[in-house]
């Protein structure tokens, strides 16, 4: 297995998504020495366009700039401004997408160069696409801003590319924010808070409406050109979305560290090291990896209790109830009519 990128790998360039933060801090009058405060980093090395900045380097950036702008408005702002932006072919593949379908599978699949932080993760069923929004890199206290702006990214550019706003609908799994009307002027009004995972949803049919200014042979160009740009990173996804769906791929055989790490080729407790330097533990990915697929069965294959626990090998049904509990705070009752 080929390795992901972790949290204090060295590939994000400076001069893309951070540059882009960084001059919306700056034309409020933020000092660019308090904003790359340690970052290990300074303006000129960002100018020269040839720095490159860990995830983690990324996050501390993060950190400074909510901080010092100190408004409710920063991240989804900062969302605006990011897609399909110019970071080189992979964003011309984004902006020459025939299709919201093309547009959402080049996100996915050049998410390195264009979301490293945060993994768009593509579902549908027979009548929604649903596109999910998993942490890649051990976002910590920054993940509300960089969901806030990676989903405002997508909505902004749909609405860019396709001429007409979208009717997007929004679960997110944070408590609903005092300043709630950012959300309704950025994202619109269809929000859920307080819900088992992050997602953003859109009719089926608004897939395939082929966008005003697209561009097949264009398209087509820059699709390769994108794909050059991963081989050059060396990787194409983080240590954690590599986690992610090789225990998705596994979820129905016997899982543990010890199992999962012969795959990934390293020992067990470099396998353990590695999780903790994300801020998170071998459990704790299972778990995720086990709401995600029990709660697609759930709403698109509409299965029973009884289905999904047997599904997910546990070995009764209300040992299944106790779990999911635990990974939603729910019961699947409750989820149910959630959804």
């Amino acid at each position: 297995m080929a390795a992901g990128y972790d949290c204090d790998s060295r590939f994000i360039a400076a001069h893309y998504q951070p540059a882009t933060l960084i001059d919306l801090a700056l034309s409020r009058g933020i000092d660019s020495h308090s904003l790359l405060r340690g970052c290990e980093l300074f303006y000129e090395d960002i100018a020269r366009g040839q720095a490159r900045i860990s995830p983690r380097q990324f996050l501390t950036l993060i950190g400074n700039a909510e901080r010092l702008l100190g408004a409710a408005d920063s991240s989804f702002l900062f969302g605006q401004r990011l897609l399909p932006g110019h970071y080189g072919e992979a964003s011309h593949a984004l902006l020459h997408a025939l299709d919201l379908q093309q547009a959402l599978d080049h996100l996915c699949r050049f998410r390195a160069v264009l979301s490293p932080l945060l993994r768009p993760y593509l579902l549908c069923d027979d009548q929604q696409v649903h596109l999910y929004w998993l942490d890649s890199c051990g976002n910590g206290t920054q993940q509300r801003f960089v969901l806030e702006a990676g989903m405002t990214a997508v909505v902004s550019m749909a609405r860019r590319l396709s001429g007409e706003p979208l009717p997007w609908r929004f679960h997110l799994a944070h408590p609903q924010p005092r300043e709630v009307e950012q959300y309704w002027v950025h994202l619109g009004e269809q929000l859920r808070f307080d819900q088992p995972l992050n997602r953003m949803s859109l009719p089926r049919e608004y897939l395939h409406r082929r966008w005003p200014h697209a561009s097949s042979t264009a398209g087509g160009v820059a699709q390769q050109g994108g794909q050059a740009q991963l081989e050059a990173l060396g990787w194409a996804a983080s240590f954690l979305d590599q986690l992610h769906d090789h225990l998705r791929e596994h979820i129905r055989t016997p899982l543990n560290l010890e199992r999962v790490a012969l795959a990934f080729g390293i020992s067990p407790s470099s396998f353990k090291r590695r999780l903790q330097k994300h801020g998170t533990h071998f459990q704790e990915q299972l778990d995720l990896v086990r709401k995600h697929v029990a709660i697609h069965l759930y709403q698109t294959k509409g299965y029973t209790n009884e289905e999904v626990a047997a599904y997910l090998r546990f070995n009764d049904t209300t040992n299944f109830r106790r779990s999911f509990k635990r990974w939603t705070g729910l019961v699947p009752s409750s989820l149910r009519q959630l959804l």
